[in-house]
């Protein structure tokens, strides 16, 4: 199983700017327009009926329907399926196998992209249960965290990871769904970097920084897909 990410948009060029500004390669420029930072790949969708969201691949996904269809709603859509994490957060399943990027998509891969290291989707869900059970009949398994706790990873096979957190956990905007980048001490150059670019910042986070100082931000793409650009 390969899982990408998947960001609609009204106007491909200003997608692809977006993402070139951000060092991001573009692994091919249309039918699908993917491009990556060395770790995420990202499919950017310039259909009227895309959403926010990812795609999984693999030849048959027939077996985790039939338990999907006891958990939720599951759309029958051309070469796969379509179904929604309670966040609301589009999942694509398609049948067939990834082939079209010429990068590997392992976690180990080091990151060139400008907002940092990649460390997987981010979501808020109001049912913490009902979201994990739908991560892991798609074959994602626990990493990190626990259910207990109000934040747990789930990743799949190639490192992909999915962190879900409670309701009230996070003390700024939201968006889900959005990737994250942990990059400790790297943090303040980074941001600088952004808003050297003049990529405009949806929130400069100061709630964890004892000074007060802007050490966590997050900035969105053309289509909404937001990006948490954080110190840890």
């Amino acid at each position: 199983m390969t899982t990408i990410v998947h960001t609609p948009t009204t106007q491909l060029s200003h997608s692809l700017d977006f993402y070139k500004k951000l060092n991001f390669e573009v692994l091919s420029a249309e039918d699908p327009t993917l491009v990556t930072d060395g770790k995420a790949i990202i499919e950017i969708n310039p259909d009227r009926y895309a959403r926010a969201g990812v795609k999984s691949f693999k030849p048959s996904w027939t077996e985790e329907v039939v338990a999907l269809e006891k958990l939720t709603a599951v759309t029958k859509i051309d070469k796969g399926y379509l179904l929604s994490d309670p966040c609301g957060t589009w999942i694509y399943l398609i049948e067939e196998e990834f082939e079209a990027a010429t990068v590997s998509i392992e976690m180990e891969n080091p990151c060139f992209g400008i907002p940092g290291n990649f460390m997987g989707l981010s979501l808020e869900t109001t049912d913490m249960e009902a979201s994990a059970a739908i991560w892991t009949t798609l074959g994602f398994t626990q990493g990190m965290g626990s259910l207990d706790q109000g934040w747990v990873v789930y990743m799949d096979a190639s490192g992909f990871g999915v962190s879900l957190m409670k309701p009230l956990t996070c003390p700024h905007l939201f968006f889900n769904p959005s990737l994250t980048y942990f990059n400790g001490k790297k943090n303040p150059a980074i941001i600088a970097k952004i808003q050297e670019l003049g990529i405009p910042i949806t929130e400069e986070i100061t709630h964890f920084n004892k000074e007060g100082k802007v050490d966590n931000i997050i900035i969105r793409d053309p289509g909404g897909y937001g990006f948490f650009i954080f110190n840890d």
